[in-house]
């Protein structure tokens, strides 16, 4: 899983929103593309969402994602900007009869930063690197399922499974094979992508260089740097100012018009899979109580929520999967805004009178504004909230790691992240035996069908058990000076790949 600002896994993490100016999955920019573009341009991006480190195994947050994921690191697989998943470092690969043996063959020709030849030692590696012990990795749990990982010769490599899944290859292209033989990686790197990193000044910027050894289609631009800001204001106004050329995700659905207005610009609406969740400590009173996670879902109107964040942009989501995802189904009625009900069920809960809780809140925005919100909501059925405001690294260890607290808001970014429902020891603790089955039984799948099946099944369950309470799917809003084209609009799980950027003279 992936949170923004603090990523559980690196994603660490998007719905169908009505593109504005720019198709569905495409890239941005169409307007920069007539004209003559400059091969050694720089490029200036602009973001809110700065790297805790560069390791994306030690929770190194949704900005080593964004700015290195697919730039700097390859894995075996890519997912793509408009969510397929296509062969990269992986030349070919077969799977057995049994589905639990893959055999890949690499690319031949491929190169780390540091001159070293790919092999399969260096696939071996990054694979355990990921479900180590101590790995923050988006897909560790997933990728536990790897029993071993031989490699017989430089270009082969041959991973056993102890049981089947559906989703290996899709959860390889979470895996960046990183050199063997790298070091301190939390503030260097070496992969193999078409960048390399030139330089990081904490709290300022991280610029990346075109890689003169790259193996496949050299990037469009020389350099690309990514500039770190405080918040929105300060974001907006470098792009007004020229000190940026485009903002990878905008956080101020305010100040859009004075981009729209303006014939410099281009805003694109593209597709997001970040949901915010209220979740609860489901193994903690009063939130062992169904009732009560229903009651609370249903005292909260999400919709009001939304519009006083995000104005007309967004969606109301009424569970874990957006609408890019393949079991995706609406179930916004589930959890419906009703007070009366809310009241009704925590009479049933015996909790007529209301009762008090701690709301574990991170310190950036939307957050502080959302419990807020959520207060003088449920204050309106006779529940007390105190507000805890706290930092990423906080939330990582009292709630993610520690599981200490009542409930808690958080962002979660992946697609296809409904499964950790699955997991009775997620922070969360929910724990329903029936979605635990179906989950491993979808994993196990003989097809993309039956695992749609279940996994529409456990939608629907976590809705009605409100296992949390999935208040909205955030906009994705990419702003672009015009003499822009190439970059991404969607997103996915917080990626920003800067390869295809084309700038004009």
């Amino acid at each position: 899983m992936s949170t923004k600002k603090n990523v559980l896994f690196a994603t660490s993490t998007v719905a169908a929103l009505a593109l504005a100016l720019t198709a569905c999955g495409g890239s941005g920019g169409s307007s920069a593309s007539g004209g003559t573009w400059d091969k050694d341009a720089v490029v200036n991006i602009g973001s809110l969402y700065e790297p805790q480190n560069l390791d994306n195994t030690a929770g190194g947050g949704q900005g080593v994602t964004e700015a290195l994921n697919g730039n700097v690191y390859e894995g075996l697989f890519r997912l793509t900007d408009d969510g397929k998943v296509d062969k990269l470092l992986a030349q070919d690969y077969e799977t057995s009869a049994d589905g639990l043996t893959y055999t890949f063959t690499l690319r031949e020709g491929v190169k780390f930063h540091s001159g070293k030849e790919l092999t399969s030692q260096d696939v071996k590696y990054s694979l355990e690197k990921v479900i180590a012990d101590d790995s923050q990795s988006a897909r560790k749990s997933n990728l536990e399922v790897i029993k071993g990982v031989a490699t017989p010769d430089a270009r082969t490599v041959k991973i056993t499974l102890s049981k089947k899944s559906i989703s290996f290859v899709y959860n390889l292209s979470y895996v960046w094979i990183i050199n063997s033989q790298a070091k301190n990686l939390k503030t260097t790197e070496d992969g193999t992508g078409p960048y390399a990193l030139n330089k990081w000044t904490r709290g300022s910027a991280l610029s990346l260089n075109r890689f003169a050894g790259y193996w496949g289609d050299a990037a469009a631009n020389k350099q690309v740097v990514f500039h770190y800001y405080k918040d929105a204001t300060a974001l907006n106004n470098a792009l007004l100012t020229n000190a940026i050329d485009v903002v990878t995700s905008e956080q101020s659905p305010d100040a859009l018009e004075q981009f729209k207005s303006n014939g410099s610009y281009e805003v694109n609406d593209g597709n997001s899979t970040t949901k915010l969740l209220l979740a609860f400590n489901d193994k903690a009173k009063p939130f062992t109580d169904v009732k009560v996670r229903q009651a609370v879902s249903a005292a909260i109107d999400d919709e009001k929520l939304l519009e006083s964040v995000w104005g007309g942009y967004g969606k109301p989501i009424g569970s874990m999967v957006p609408p890019t995802d393949p079991w995706y189904e609406d179930l916004t009625d589930v959890d419906a805004h009703d007070v009366t009900k809310a009241k009704k069920l925590l009479a049933e809960a015996g909790y007529a009178k209301g009762f008090s809780f701690t709301l574990d809140t991170p310190n950036y925005d939307p957050h502080p504004t959302a419990a807020t919100f959520i207060k003088s909501q449920l204050a309106k059925v006779g529940i007390t909230v105190e507000i805890n405001t706290i930092t990423p690294d906080e939330w990582y260890t009292k709630v993610y790691k520690n599981h200490d607290f009542s409930a808690t808001l958080q962002e979660h970014v992946n697609d296809r992240d409904l499964v950790w429902y699955g997991n009775p020891d997620f922070y969360w603790g929910y724990d329903n035996p029936q979605v635990t089955q179906w989950v491993e039984q979808a994993e196990e799948a003989s097809s993309t069908a039956e695992q749609t099946e279940l996994l529409k099944k456990v939608n629907r369950q976590t809705a009605e058990d409100a296992a949390s309470d999935w208040l909205y799917l955030y906009p994705q809003i990419v702003v672009a000076n015009k003499k822009l084209s190439g970059y991404p609009v969607n997103g996915l799980n917080s990626q920003f790949f800067a390869y295809d950027i084309k700038k004009k003279g």
